[in-house]
This record gives C-alpha cells, structure tokens and sequence, in this order.
C-alpha cells in the first residue's frame, strides 16, 4: 500500500538515509549539524521548510521538501519545491508524480496556485518526469558565493 502524508517524528530513521542519498546525489557534503538542523526545521511549525513523504509498506521510500515563496511580480506567495528523492529501489513508479500531485494540491489549498522547482541539467531521470506533468521555464538561475 502506498501513503502520502506530511512528515512525522518517528520518520528520522527512514527519511535521514533519504536525505543523504540526496545529497550524494547532488555531490553535496552533508554531516550531523546539517541533518538535524534540517530535521528540526521539518518540525517547527514555525518554520516554512515542510516535508511530505511516501510510505509503502509501512516503509518511507521518497521525500519532498517543500515551502511557500514570495512572488512578488504576482503579490503573493507561491510554492516552491525544494528537494525530491524517491529511494532507488522505487523508481519507476510513478511516486514523484505522486509527491509533486500532493504539492499541487497543497498550493491550492493555500492559495498559491503555482509550484516551482529547479533541478540539475543533468538530471535526465527526473527532467523525464517533470516535462511530462509541468510546463519547463525559461529562467536560468544563478548562484553567488
């Protein structure tokens, strides 16, 4: 059986090696720090970052985290997708889909009537997934160290 719902306490076990498969993923170096920094936003209310996740077979198998941005072209917020992994051994079906379903569903629950999201240029897996259930921009987007 397959679950969507928003993160919990009891979750750590299974959504830490999540985590870090996503930051290996990414070449990201992650350590303790910055795993219960990020565990800890997830379960304050008072902090944007949420997380929903995917329990099948009573086992979490994928991740988003996800959060409201201002838009301030539109004056007003919109959602913003920060993180999705899907552990490997589940790939294939169709649980991003579900994640990303979700999310939109909480967009407009809240009003924000739009989600938005980057991801590598090499990530062809996950591009395959995206153009097939959103629409590709054309930004480009920049970092300063």
């Amino acid at each position: 059986m397959i679950k969507v719902r928003h993160i919990i306490e009891k979750d750590f076990k299974e959504w830490r090696p999540l985590f870090e498969g996503y930051a290996d993923f990414y070449k990201v170096k992650i350590n303790d720090d910055i795993i219960d920094n990020v565990w800890s936003w997830l379960h304050d209310s008072k902090h944007e970052l949420k997380a929903l996740v995917i329990e099948k077979n009573q086992q979490v198998v994928a991740f988003a985290h996800y959060r409201k941005m201002p838009s301030a072209l539109r004056g007003k917020d919109i959602g913003f997708l920060d993180d999705l992994y899907v552990h490997p051994e589940c790939r294939g079906q169709k649980l991003s889909e579900l994640l990303i379903y979700e999310l939109q569903k909480i967009s407009r629950e809240n009003k924000w009537n739009l989600v938005r999201w980057i991801t590598r240029d090499d990530n062809e897996r996950a591009k395959n997934v995206y153009d097939k259930i959103a629409n590709k921009t054309n930004w480009d987007v920049y970092e300063l160290l």
